[in-house]
């Protein structure tokens, strides 16, 4: 049973942010509009850079500094949100989570799935709510197809096309994988979101096409195996020019009882079986806004949030088992992915307290230490 600590505080929750790079500055945004926080820290390697949003932003009384720990603890923050590079998510949640504080990580909780096991070891140590921001699970078009596919019946299929062509420049047109990594957790994540299924098992192939500006392959198809026994068929480009999908892909899902459809943008459309239907309502708040409202939610009433660490570890696991599925060529159990990255967690966790949680788990709770 998951559990943490709450936050008691009549006022907004106060917020240490960690990196003021250009993701830093959208956090930054989406903080100064909601009411039930205060930004009153901004913690970057590069000083410059937080005294230039701080500019930017026109903030007031923000410190500033290269440590979360004793940024947090001038200002009396309540908890972090972190948007450092992948890298740099390890060491940042376990310094914030044992000066006593919860965290909101951007996506992914961490490079792999082990370093993923260790961070939710330390989450049940210092007993601090540890999110993921996993911010496109928030679209109301995927709740509102979540809704429809609760109309359904059994699920047979469901199906996301991914095309587009961004030219980021920089780092991701160097990276091995490019699509599966650094995109396609996206909807790994919101297809788990979708189903209240898990997975069991995938086969991946990936290529570059010939016109590719990516070093690594920047296209690939995946079918999953999920728990109810619904396959998940993700197809996927990053240099498919013409007719792109949106930045949620395009989905159909398909069950006994007929079949639902989002491009991604608008709301979904349905045709079932049993005649006409209509699209539920959703209203809450989207991407980050919408992440941000569940971690101040889950603070105060001690709720788990969806994207709570071990339950996000299993998005992680899909991407990682789709990589090694497509280096293989074989279909990859992700119960060995899990099992895998267990071991190398318990062998390289530093913290005597993490690995002895680590290894309460034990071998035969791998998968339920990750839920």
């Amino acid at each position: 049973m998951i559990t943490f600590k709450t936050v008691e505080t009549a006022g907004p929750l106060r917020v240490v942010q960690v990196g003021a790079g250009g993701m830093g500055k959208a956090w930054i945004r989406t903080l100064q509009a909601n009411d039930d926080v205060e930004l009153v820290g901004l913690v970057d390697l590069n000083l410059g850079a937080a005294q230039a949003a701080v500019e930017e932003f026109g903030l007031q009384d923000v410190a500033l500094g290269t440590s979360v720990s004793e940024v947090a603890a001038a200002t009396g923050a309540h908890a972090v949100v972190n948007v450092t590079v992948p890298a740099a998510h390890h060491p940042v949640n376990v310094e914030a989570m044992f000066a006593g504080l919860p965290v909101l990580c951007e996506k992914p909780v961490a490079p792999t799935v082990a370093e993923g096991l260790s961070l939710a070891a330390a989450a049940e140590v210092s007993g601090q709510l540890l999110m993921i921001s996993q911010s496109r699970r928030y679209f109301q078009g995927l709740t509102q197809l979540k809704a429809l596919t609760a109309e359904l019946g059994d699920i047979g299929v469901v199906t996301t096309e991914f095309f587009k062509a961004p030219h980021f420049g920089g780092f991701r047109e160097e990276m091995a994988h490019v699509l599966l990594v650094d995109m396609a957790i996206h909807q790994f994540d919101a297809v788990r979101f979708l189903l209240d299924q898990d997975p069991v098992s995938v086969y991946c192939e990936e290529f570059n096409p010939s016109w590719s500006w990516y070093d690594g392959a920047a296209a690939a198809t995946a079918v999953f195996q999920m728990s109810g026994g619904t396959r998940y068929v993700y197809t996927g480009s990053w240099c498919a020019d013409g007719l792109e999908t949106s930045w949620n892909g395009s989905w159909r899902v398909n069950g006994a009882g007929g079949s639902a459809a989002w491009d991604g943008a608008g709301a979904p459309v349905a045709e079932l079986v049993s005649g006409a239907v209509l699209v539920p309502p959703a209203s809450h708040e989207e991407e980050i806004a919408g992440a941000l409202a569940e971690f101040v939610a889950a603070l105060r009433s001690g709720d788990v949030p969806s994207e709570e660490v071990h339950s996000n570890l299993l998005s992680l696991a899909m991407v990682e088992a789709a990589v090694q599925s497509a280096s293989t060529g074989q279909r990859v159990l992700i119960d060995g992915v899990m099992e895998d990255a267990y071991q190398v967690a318990v062998a390289s966790e530093r913290r005597g307290d993490v690995r002895a949680a680590l290894e309460v788990c034990g071998p035969a709770r791998r998968r339920a230490c990750s839920e």
